[in-house]
């Protein structure tokens, strides 16, 4: 993985490749490279670099030209990043060169045979392999030499190949790993991801697993890995290229913090019902008697989805009284878990295409469950095998790391939740004034966005800190999980979270000066439970920043936000935690919308 752009028909294509790449800058990567040909002149140029696409730019030459051709960034899975191991890879006789997304899991295997065969690898990648593969195969036609190299390797891949002897046309073949076409006027593109495509076309297709395609400049057609054709009608983009630009600010982390708000609105509108104090979740394809038929609630996500997942657990057990819990999905998938046909799954993805996700899915669906996806990317891979679901409207996330998509999830599981209850025994007034929580929702997302020079100031304090503790109780431990996540990942600082119940089984031996606490402390009624917790670190001569919703004595510092009712609550108070993440990154000089070794979409194992 992380990133592919492909392009044929009649323009100048390396700027092109070079702009698309650009574009998937923000999925994380360690190395670039890029093929161009052109029909007119036989023969594959290729340019790679370890570093940041400008550093691949500043190595293309002037005469570099072609109207066909591919391009990658890459993160490291099989050897550091090199200029050697950057993608593409060619065949020895330069003929063949491919772009991988993905993990060949018998790459060694597949490896060792090829060299008793005397193949000479120059990389020490699995791509390098099917790009070996296809160069040896038999067949006469470049789709047949990708099928015959599919068919031989077990893993993930989304790929792209060109070939010298085939320059009119580009193969591409997906399993696991997204592959999308862009269907333009005389010409056509290929992406791993939309945000590539946007500038130049809105009209696209999203390969299922198992299945390839043919682009040449007028067309594409797209079949099976068997060879069977399939029918792929274009559907269209609902984001602009203007979504994806920075809109003034400085990064896109800190641009997509200050859009939550008009992104909280957005999920919840349209689906409000005044009328029986519910909302309207047609999506989900769940009637009322299949809704009263759930017996549990099951959420698996990963990293911050999974994090979504516990509040969301937390708010379905509360408002619709049914047991719910939230899981990994990295774990769920390889525990052999036991499938009850009374419980509903849900799976939680920004993307809709994180691996560990759509493979618990796929074992789910196979067992017979009942999926829902709550995903922010229409047409993705878990939206489609889903039985139902919802879509949280955040807008494009650039970001690494997850803000407003976070928020969005969130939001959305409080409109499940209040629909799941109203269904069974939430009571039309607890309806309504959930519903007045959820109205005012963007409102105080805007009044916690002016608490930021406050927190900006308070993020310079932190900046030197080794290590930092979260804690909360129920509703605020998923809060500490993320925030602590947050801090991590973009600031490098370590962090851990941990219930503030819990203190006293053992994380109070860490409490000394140089470890700041951060305590989420909501106005419920476990605020005197989590008072006595900030006493317990005072007593060791801690040092508190509180997420309150009134100054709390025992805390160095409070961060005050807005009271919403007790079940929203933890939407809001993480998002203060946002911006503290956000400033200690910039203080610390941190390459804040590319976090060192993180990648956006997760589509390995």
């Amino acid at each position: 993985m992380c990133g592919i752009v492909g392009y044929i028909g009649k323009r100048d294509v390396a700027p092109l490749l070079l702009e698309g790449l650009q574009r998937l800058e923000y999925r994380g990567y360690d190395s670039a490279g890029i093929v161009v040909s052109s029909p007119k002149t036989p023969g594959l140029k290729m340019v790679k670099a370890k570093g940041r696409v400008r550093d691949l730019q500043a190595k293309v030459p002037a005469r570099f030209k072609g109207t066909v051709g591919i391009a990658h960034t890459r993160w490291a899975t099989h050897g550091a990043p090199s200029d050697v191991n950057a993608h593409p890879h060619m065949s020895a006789d330069q003929k063949v060169a491919v772009v991988h997304n993905g993990i060949i899991d018998n790459a060694a295997e597949l490896r060792r045979k090829l060299e008793a065969d005397g193949v000479e690898f120059l990389s020490e990648t699995d791509t390098e392999v099917l790009t070996h593969l296809i160069a040896r195969s038999e067949a006469t036609s470049l789709e047949e030499k990708v099928r015959s190299a599919v068919r031989l390797i077990e893993g993930t891949y989304g790929i792209a190949v060109m070939h010298a002897d085939f320059p009119d046309r580009i193969v591409v073949a997906r399993n696991g790993s997204p592959v999308v076409l862009g269907i333009g006027e005389k010409e056509m593109f290929v992406a791993s991801d939309i945000a590539a495509l946007v500038t130049h076309t809105r009209q696209v297709v999203t390969l299922d697993d198992g299945e390839m395609a043919t682009l040449t400049a007028d067309d594409f057609r797209t079949y099976t890995t068997e060879g069977t054709r399939t029918t792929a009608e274009p559907t269209t983009v609902e984001w602009e290229a203007a979504s994806y630009d920075m809109g003034g600010h400085d990064t896109y982390m800190h641009k997509e913090i200050h859009e939550q708000a008009e992104a909280v609105d957005r999920v919840l509108r349209g689906r409000i019902d005044d009328r029986f104090a519910t909302v309207h979740l047609g999506g989900i394809n769940l009637d009322a008697r299949e809704a009263r038929a759930v017996r549990r609630v099951k959420i698996l996500g990963c990293g911050t989805s999974y994090h979504a997942g516990m509040i969301g657990a937390q708010m379905i057990e509360e408002l619709a009284r049914i047991p719910a819990d939230a899981e990994p999905a990295s774990e769920f998938r390889y525990r052999n878990a036991v499938v009850d046909p009374d419980t509903l799954y849900i799976a939680v993805s920004q993307s809709g295409e994180t691996y560990d996700v759509l493979a618990a899915v796929q074992e789910l669906k196979r067992k017979g469950a009942r999926v829902l996806g709550v995903v922010n990317v229409v047409g993705s891979a878990i939206a489609r095998e889903a039985d139902g679901g919802i879509y949280v409207h955040a807008g494009p996330e650039v970001c690494v790391v997850s803000t407003k998509c976070f928020t969005n999830t969130c939001v959305a599981f409080a409109l499940l939740a209040l629909h799941l209850g109203r269904i069974r025994d939430l009571s039309v007034s607890d309806g309504r004034r959930i519903i007045e929580g959820l109205r005012k929702l963007p409102e105080q997302i805007s009044e916690i966005m002016k608490l930021e020079a406050e927190i900006e100031e308070l993020a310079k304090s932190y900046a030197d800190a080794r290590s930092m503790l979260f804690i909360g109780r129920v509703r605020g431990y998923p809060v500490a999980r993320e925030a602590s996540l947050k801090l991590k990942e973009v600031s490098y600082i370590h962090a851990e979270a941990y219930p503030a119940s819990e203190l006293k089984h053992g994380p109070l031996a860490l409490i000394e000066p140089a470890l700041p606490t951060v305590a989420i402390v909501p106005d419920d009624d476990l605020l005197e439970k989590n008072r006595a917790a900030m006493e317990e670190i005072k007593a060791r001569n801690g040092k508190i920043l509180a997420v309150a919703h009134q100054e709390q004595e025992k805390a160095d510092r409070t961060i005050v936000v807005p009271k919403n009712e007790d079940e929203l609550d933890p939407i809001l108070m993480g998002i203060p935690l946002q911006l503290l993440a956000y400033h200690t990154a910039l203080a610390l000089g941190r390459d804040i919308d590319k976090p060192r070794n993180l990648a956006k979409s997760v589509t390995v194992e």
